[in-house]
């Protein structure tokens, strides 16, 4: 794992494109850790609060829509330049946000550039990888959850030290931009023009299956992020202090297990890490669900983002191999369905929550997880594997 860090890092031109990652993972989290104090300030109740974050996958969908015409027009680091600035402004917007209708555009933006992110920043790793000769999606995404680990600790000392979510998002967004502007020549080196075939349709029925089990760990990363706060702090009475503890325990968890991915995908094979993973998510939140004290629901965050760490980097991988299917469309049928998942996910468990209880809403996850896992142990595509050139020095693997 310390070689991988170390040789990864040496590669400028891919680290300027995975900290991309990380600043969606900081806005984010600075988000969850400011979700409870928005739900209280502008009266919203989880069912009203389920609805309004159902804005933001609308915004996804329209993202969709527009990408082939947006990005056949604009280059791929322009666009990843521009749209991380957007975001972090709509953030900074969206957290400080003054009525529900501020707080209801800000969301469908959100939605909308972070989709468009997602599919310029990943296809360009898919591209770098080739250019490099060696895996570097588990890696990058790894440091999504750090970016997601670190937020939750920076959102602990802010309020320690007394400063309001409004401001905590301020800082952050700074210090984005600025090592965004210093990295800008990374960036603006990629001058490809991405004619994606992302659009509104469904997927093929050959990565049907796939989209669902990427819809399902998605959906658990959005309510683990949206809820888990919420959670602990109205259901389990935790003290302040611990209510970012589910999502920074989940964060790192998830860190760790993307981290050591590609050693164990390559050891223990695709369908494995997927069953396996989904059957941890599952039991993680059953702990969360039917948990005595916070401690254990804690525990349970932390087991779902081990269960969830290395499925997404495995279908990713796998919607690109899949015969008669071209790597783009397989890669945006499967980003679609799983954005979806992460957006829509918890305006459901909002729902629920109203009509029951938050517990009930979550233990949704539970089936879900468990049909991810079948699903994926009848899927063949993920039994599919490449060889690898193991002559190769550690640097130039593919690992």
């Amino acid at each position: 794992m310390v070689k991988n860090i170390l040789s990864y890092i040496r590669l400028k031109p891919v680290l300027a494109v995975g900290f991309l990652l990380s600043c969606s993972s900081l806005l984010f989290g600075t988000w969850v850790a400011s979700i409870p104090g928005i739900k209280e300030r502008l009266g919203l109740t989880d069912g009203s609060l389920g609805l309004s974050l159902l804005l933001s996958p609308l915004g996804a969908l329209t993202g969709v829509a527009l990408s082939t015409k947006l990005f056949s027009k604009i280059s791929v680091g322009k666009w990843m330049l521009a749209g991380y600035i957007i975001v972090s402004l709509i953030m900074i917007a969206q957290i400080n946000a003054v009525s529900v209708y501020m707080l209801w555009v800000c969301l469908y933006l959100f939605g909308f550039f972070s989709f468009l992110n997602g599919v310029s920043v990943n296809t360009t790793i898919n591209r770098l990888e080739k250019e490099y000769n060696r895996k570097l999606m588990s890696t990058s995404h790894a440091l999504y959850s750090i970016g997601g680990g670190v937020s939750a600790g920076l959102a602990i000392a802010f309020f320690g030290m007394g400063i309001p979510s409004g401001w905590q998002i301020v800082i952050v967004v700074v210090i984005i931009c600025c090592i965004l502007v210093l990295s800008r020549h990374h960036l603006l080196a990629h001058e490809e023009i991405i004619h994606t075939s992302s659009g509104l349709r469904l997927p093929s029925l050959s990565i049907l299956s796939i989209s669902f089990i990427c819809m399902v760990i998605f959906m658990a990363e959005g309510c683990v992020a949206d809820w888990s706060g919420i959670y602990l702090k109205e259901t389990m009475h935790a003290p302040p202090e611990l209510v970012s503890l589910g999502y920074a325990g989940f964060a790192i968890a998830m860190t760790i297990g993307r981290l050591n991915g590609d050693d164990l995908i390559t050891k223990a094979g695709s369908k494995k890490v997927v069953i396996i993973g989904s059957l941890l998510t599952a039991a993680g939140f059953s702990l969360v669900v039917f948990a005595p004290v916070v401690i254990i629901a804690i525990a349970g965050y932390i087991l779902i983002g081990f269960g969830c760490s290395c499925i997404v980097p495995v279908l990713f991988s796998a919607s690109g191999n899949i015969p008669g299917v071209s790597p783009v469309e397989g890669y945006a049928m499967v980003t679609t369905g799983g954005l979806i998942g992460f957006l829509t996910g918890p305006s459901v468990i909002g729902f629920i929550s109203e009509k029951a209880t938050l517990a009930t809403g979550l233990s949704l996850l539970i089936l879900l997880a468990v049909a991810a896992a079948v699903i994926g142990w009848k899927n063949k595509f993920l039994g599919q594997s490449t060889t690898l050139n193991t002559e190769l020095e550690y640097d130039e693997q593919i690992y």
